[in-house]
């Protein structure tokens, strides 16, 4: 086999007779891949064992890198790529004329004794590009620590740090590539095996609701679903319900499926929500359970429903202000410590966009927001539960059931979102516009208007309806749930249970 000579190195050797600070050479093999180029050269075939996975940046030479990037440029045109038809391209190239020019070129090909290799040359390439990628990663941390930025904490450093870091972990991983439809249909015939064999029928995370769940099929894995409402409608209420119902099943029966979930909460602390859940299971207002206002009987159950509730897989996350880049770096860790199948994040107006993101205007934010979060679903094959503020212009329109039109700050969670629900409840509405009497209205008239807006308030008394605006999979519509104003409880509804004792 020829010898070949090496092109410069990248980052020279010390001399040995001369004193210089002590450093340690990042990785390389320039033997590696002069094998591969040289198996390149010889057999243009071997590129697509190394094509899907191997860049022109991956190759610590960077003559290397751009005799590779020719070489794929000519193959994905559908030309021969050998010596002579590279030769125009590196005949005034400087960093070949050391080596000697486009000769350098023949001995690559000269000196391949086989090109089985190739594959083997690529990845090693490949491995050690990361090796020099994972010693940028570390000296940029410590380089970052060093500065005092007042916009940068620590924990932000970090959380930048966690993603750089599985990012470069997942470079392998981040393309699939193609899948015979033979592996795509064992899988779908997998899932469909195992929500008919589910109690429910459901594919995904079941809900607890039934009327949501025949309509969505469960929330499904590597779905964005945004539970969208204005203030007072209930969005923690139904998220929290939604969280617990799938959470609790494993703990009231062993043999049920496990499904933990994550709940970044960043308008309530981890106690308020903890105590919301236990104001539904005991059925007593939240407020008196802050208060202390309990009966004996009520505290006795109120100890065993958290002696339930504390082994329910359902971890909170209340820190304020949370970038996305941190929710993904967080769910991660705990899919990988304890499993993870929904996360919940309540709400995404709240979040801040991934560090080092620079958004022009508060859309293009919360733009870059939904699109990780859908992201962050995809990754970790989760449904991942967004609740969404409306805008205001609910509030003026005479029917204020809201629509896509109304979610706030941008198209794009429509646009993202696989699922878009909206809550909506009239008894709020009504309760805040009992009639009083015009001017020069008689008693008759005002008696009428009254006895209509009481008949209306028994009608939709206790009723929340929960609108699926879209669906990309399945059907939209309309889901009537009954809700307990002073516990935030959503439950499946019954007409029959819908009637007060009193109203007005």
């Amino acid at each position: 086999m020829t010898e070949l000579k090496p092109l410069p190195a990248v980052w020279p050797e010390p001399r040995k007779d001369v004193a210089t600070p002590s450093y340690r050479t990042p990785p390389h093999n320039y033997e590696a891949e002069q094998g591969l180029l040289g198996a390149l050269l010889v057999n243009n075939a071997a590129y697509e064992r190394v094509g899907d996975f191997l860049r022109a940046e991956h190759f610590a030479d960077p003559a290397h890198g751009r005799i590779f990037a020719a070489i794929g440029k000519l193959i994905d045109r559908g030309q021969i790529a050998n010596p002579v038809t590279l030769k125009a391209l590196f005949d005034q190239d400087g960093a070949l004329a050391e080596v000697g020019g486009a000769q350098y070129l023949v001995k690559l090909a000269a000196s391949v004794v086989a090109i089985v290799n190739a594959e083997d040359y690529g990845r090693t390439v490949h491995d050690l590009f990361l090796r020099r990628q994972l010693i940028g990663v570390g000296e940029d941390m410590v380089n970052e620590a060093h500065k005092h930025e007042l916009e940068t904490s620590a924990k932000d450093q970090i959380e930048v740090a966690e993603a750089k870091l599985f990012n470069l972990a997942e470079s392998d991983s981040a393309e699939t590539g193609f899948r015979g439809f033979n592996v795509a249909m064992a899988g779908a015939i997998d899932m469909a095996e195992k929500a008919y064999k589910r109690e429910g029928k459901l594919t995904g995370v079941p809900t607890g609701l039934l009327e949501m769940d025949r309509m969505l099929g469960g929330l499904h894995p590597s779905d964005l679903l945004v539970l969208a409402a204005r203030p007072g409608m209930g969005k923690t209420g139904l998220a929290c319900n939604i969280a617990f119902n799938a959470a609790v099943q494993s703990v009231d029966n062993p043999e049920a499926e496990r499904f933990v979930v994550a709940f970044f909460s960043l308008e309530m602390s981890a106690e308020q929500l903890a105590t919301r859940l236990l104001a539904e299971q005991i059925e007593v207002p939240s407020e008196k359970i802050r208060r202390g206002e309990l009966t004996e009987h009520d505290f006795r159950r109120l100890v065993q429903a958290s002696q339930r509730l504390e082994r329910t897989p359902i971890f909170i996350d209340d820190t304020p202000a949370l970038t996305v880049t941190a929710v993904r770096t967080r769910a991660r860790r705990l899919k990988r410590q304890h499993g993870l199948n929904l996360l919940v994040v309540d709400y995404l107006q709240l979040l801040r966009a991934s560090a080092g993101t620079k958004a022009e205007n508060r859309v293009q934010e919360v733009s870059d927001i939904t699109r990780s979060l859908k992201a962050i679903a995809k990754e970790l094959d989760i449904p991942v539960l967004a609740c969404s503020q409306l805008s205001r212009a609910v509030e003026q329109r005479e029917d204020k059931r809201p629509q896509l039109s109304d979610l706030r700050e941008s198209g794009s969670i429509e646009q993202d979102a696989d699922v878009v629900m909206f809550i909506f409840r009239e008894e709020y509405y009504l309760a805040r516009a009992e009639p009083t009497r015009r001017a020069e209205e008689s008693d008759e008239k005002f008696h009428d208007r009254y006895d209509q807006w009481k008949e209306r308030c028994e009608q939709v008394y206790g009723l929340a309806e929960v609108i699926i605006g879209k669906q990309r999979h399945g059907p939209t519509g309309t889901i009537k749930l009954q809700f307990d104003g002073p516990t935030t409880k959503f439950s499946n509804y019954a007409a029959a249970d819908h009637l007060p004792n009193e109203i007005g």
